[in-house]
């Protein structure tokens, strides 16, 4: 690392002090200066890094015990990707003397895949970024200086594994909880492979899949003692595709949750606010005491559906009909319902009745719950969370995805707005590693690794008047007790 900075204070300064003479002369172009200044800055941390790898490298090919079991077959070039740009450097491979198994000594000590082309930070980088955008913009902000193509940001989402959620230490208490449910519907390029789309009878394509939206919460409350507007307290999201037997696999999450982070035995009751989808009734049975609530948005939209064509005398018929579904039985609303449809002229729009009065029969109890519990049961939000969390990114706009690429992006729409760090689930995929000791002689001791430091830095003592720093003891410490510990497992 020093002799890269004592580079920078001789070729580094002066083109800054040269940036700093063009922005006296040219003082209205600031941003000019300022992206000379990232230039230079970004160029240093660049080679910081490059020769800190090439340092550890050089310590595993001067260690004399390391030449007791393995020796060198020859040195590479490696390019590695971050999120300041790419770090080009040298690595050595070695072979073992006795099992002939070839490795680069360096890779292993920094966890890196033989083949792997970004570091962590520069995959957390594009996460971000294709998160909210797109493939194309995720693998432009990879780095500062460099990028990616979509197709790499596309593999990178397909091989994402995510974490499980880490149980609190404590678990709250509440008197209800609740759960919303809904789905968003994307378009795919094709079902199993390029080319195999087939269309209805009306020419459209069948290229439909259902990404499933599921979240948990706590209640409602307003965002400031006089807003109209509010927010759902401790929100916990769930999404992904799910399709067929997996669709347990998502409720046996939800319940899981649950049982992890409250204490279930305390809770009065948990409502599920949906709009009566197969899927969601048949997660209803998986959750113990759950109460299924009509959501309040399906609710107004089919009673709307019945009564659009009774115009000044809509709002009276629709005050009508929930007072039916609260206080009366299913005959007298189908008899209602029956009554209203007559109103109709045309024989669309008697149907149109009737079946949104099926929509009722076939909910009413859920109905009922919604009607008779305004107090408790809070109004669903679902179709705007639909929006925002999947639609925003996977529907609203003329995009095609493949199976695999709707699910995974739809769980990391989830993990982004459950507030996870994009920087641990990069370093989530790593991929774990068992760790055995083995009381055998290291390759790179601590005195020969402070022996190759001093030598270094007596190097490059004629600087000390033009740059006063240096690694400090306690630094050099950590530095060969990581190699050291490496050392260990190695052999």
């Amino acid at each position: 690392m020093k002799n890269s900075i004592l580079h920078f204070s001789e070729e580094g300064i002066k083109n800054l002090e040269k940036a700093e003479e063009i922005f006296a002369n040219y003082p209205d172009d600031i941003a000019g200066y300022i992206e000379a200044v990232r230039s230079e800055v970004v160029q240093l941390g660049l080679e910081i890094i490059k020769e800190t790898l090439e340092n550890f490298d050089e310590m595993f090919r001067a260690s004399q015990m390391r030449k007791e079991k393995w020796e060198i077959v020859r040195r590479d070039e490696k390019q590695l990707i971050t999120s300041l740009g790419t770090v080009c450097f040298s690595k050595t491979l070695f072979r073992n003397k006795q099992s002939r198994q070839s490795k680069y000594l360096l890779d292993d000590f920094l966890h890196l895949d033989s083949h792997q082309r970004m570091t962590e930070d520069a995959v957390a980088q594009l996460l971000r970024e294709a998160v909210d955008t797109s493939y194309r913009r995720g693998g432009e902000a990879v780095s500062l200086t460099d990028s990616v193509s979509k197709e790499t940001v596309k593999d990178v989402l397909h091989e994402l594994k995510f974490p499980r959620v880490e149980k609190p230490a404590q678990k709250k208490q509440v008197e209800y909880l609740y759960i919303d449910a809904d789905e968003d519907h994307v378009s795919l390029q094709f079902q199993n492979k390029k080319g195999d789309l087939e269309k209805d009878s009306r020419g459209y394509k069948r290229n439909c899949i259902m990404t499933k939206l599921v979240y948990i919460y706590e209640g409602v409350e307003k965002d400031a003692p006089h807003s109209k507007r509010y927010h759902l307290v401790n929100p916990y999201y769930f999404c992904g595709t799910y399709e067929g037997k997996d669709n347990e696999t998502l409720w046996n999450q939800v319940y899981q949750y649950i049982e992890d982070n409250y204490e279930i035995d305390k809770i009065k009751k948990i409502f599920l606010n949906a709009d009566g989808g197969a899927w969601i009734k048949a997660g209803k049975n998986k959750i113990k005491g759950i109460t299924y609530v009509l959501d309040e948005f399906h609710m107004r939209k089919y009673l709307t559906k019945m009564t659009s064509h009774m115009l000044d005398s809509a709002d009276e018929v629709r005050s009508i009909l929930c007072n039916t579904i609260m206080h009366g039985s299913k005959e007298d609303f189908r008899e209602g319902v029956n009554v209203i449809a007559g109103y109709e002229t045309t024989e669309s729009g008697r149907r149109r009745v009737l079946e949104a009065g099926e929509y009722f029969l076939s909910n009413w109890t859920a109905a009922k719950i919604r009607l008779t519990n305004r107090d408790i049961v809070k109004g669903c939000s679902a179709e705007g969370h639909v929006s925002h969390v999947l639609s925003a990114r996977m529907s609203s706009r003329p995009i095609g995805w493949s199976r695999t690429g709707a699910d995974k992006m739809a769980q990391l729409r989830a993990y982004e707005w459950n507030h996870g760090d994009m920087l641990a689930l990069a370093k989530y995929q790593r991929k774990e590693e068992k760790i055995v000791e083995k009381k055998e002689k290291p390759i790179l001791g601590y005195r020969e690794a402070m022996k190759d430091l001093r030598i270094r830095h007596s190097e490059t003592e004629k600087y000390a008047e033009v740059m006063r720093c240096s690694i400090s003891e306690q630094t050099r410490k950590h530095i060969n007790t990581g190699l050291y510990s490496y050392i260990w497992r190695l052999l």
